[in-house]
């Protein structure tokens, strides 16, 4: 059976955190991303057309009744992967900044065939976080 077809782009990139002061504080201090949304379970920042979401580990386990519906019960566990596109021009800088502010790089990838590289390192939860030059999937 075909599917309805119709995505567009992936909406949002979810992370659980242990600490939600503690990541708002990476995410927005040392990445430099601005909350567009937060409370006590999570903090919402907009990163180009797409949503990074940040929830406090266990805080998402009961359902959230709204007025307009109900947002299912969801929690996560363990180091999650995701990656920020940025500007082949800003890749060292990114890697001075990172290594000045607690976050390392832990390793860089060249790309076969696209020239595309990636920066890899961890936020304060472990989830590794990877910058990355255009070329990565012929989107980057």
């Amino acid at each position: 059976m075909p599917t309805p077809g119709g995505i567009r782009h992936l909406l949002e990139t979810c992370l659980y955190v242990d600490d939600l002061a503690r990541s708002r504080a990476f995410y927005e201090k040392v990445i430099g991303l601005s909350a567009g949304f937060s409370d006590r379970r999570m903090a919402a920042y907009r990163v180009g057309d797409t949503m990074l979401l940040l929830f406090a580990r266990g805080a998402t386990l009961e359902p959230v009744e709204m007025a307009s519906g109900t947002i299912p019960a969801h929690d996560g566990a363990g180091p999650a992967h995701f990656a920020f596109s940025i500007e082949a021009d800003a890749l060292e800088r990114w890697a001075r900044h990172l290594e000045a502010n607690g976050a390392p790089v832990e390793s860089r990838v060249t790309w076969p065939g696209s020239g595309a590289v990636s920066l890899y390192f961890r936020d304060p939860d472990g989830h590794l976080v990877e910058m990355a030059t255009p070329g990565l999937w012929g989107i980057a």
